[in-house]
Formats: structure tokens, sequence, C-alpha cells
């Protein structure tokens, strides 16, 4: 189901912790939680989440970076409705794989967790 182009990012911890007790998949590169809200509101949420595992707050950002841009291009298309994702970075691995590796990761993922 497409939505909008316009992802709202979560940004409150409460949100994030939801997410967490939910489905999630693992990948070589990342994983990923997704929450049915069932709050009748048919927008698509997403955060992103790098501990200081994934290395200095270089290696982070940059790892955080290319999760958003992989979910800037295919969340809009692959994403449920009403529905949160949260991407999370791995260790050595998200801010170093090739991007087309990691969007195929990240397609992946999505598509085992439903």
């Amino acid at each position: 189901m497409a939505v909008s182009a316009r992802l709202a990012v979560m940004k409150t911890r409460a949100n994030f912790v939801a997410a967490s007790k939910a489905r999630y998949q693992t990948a070589i590169s990342l994983t990923v939680q997704m929450r049915d809200r069932r709050d009748g509101d048919d927008s698509v949420r997403v955060g992103f989440t790098c501990s200081k595992k994934v290395g200095n707050a270089v290696a982070r950002n940059r790892a955080k970076r290319r999760l958003r841009e992989i979910a800037r291009l295919d969340l809009p298309h692959l994403a449920k409705a009403g529905h949160d994702y949260v991407l999370i970075g791995k260790k050595d691995v998200t801010a170093n794989r090739d991007f087309e590796s990691l969007r195929a990761d990240f397609a992946k993922a999505l598509g085992k967790i439903g």
C-alpha cells in the first residue's frame, strides 16, 4: 500500500518502547521493528536508532543518515498504513555496507515481518 511521501518521524521514548515490544526482524545490516498502532490513524511513523555499540558519533550519524535515506526511498512503497517502524543500525555493518545491499536487506526484512 502506498502512503504519503512525507513520513512522520517518531521522537518520543514511549513510541520507541511500544515498538520494541512488537514484531521485529533482523537482517545482516539492520533490525526493523514494526508495530500496528490500532488507533484509526492511517499515517506511517518511522524512527531511527543506533546505540553506542555502532561506534563513535561519526559512525552513528552516518548509519542513521543511511537508514533515513532507505526509509525515504522504500518505506512509502512498502509500509502498511497505521504502523510504526523503527530501524536499528548494527555495529560495523550499517555504516559500511554497500547502499544497494542495505536497501535489499531492508526490503527483505519488511517482507519477512509481514
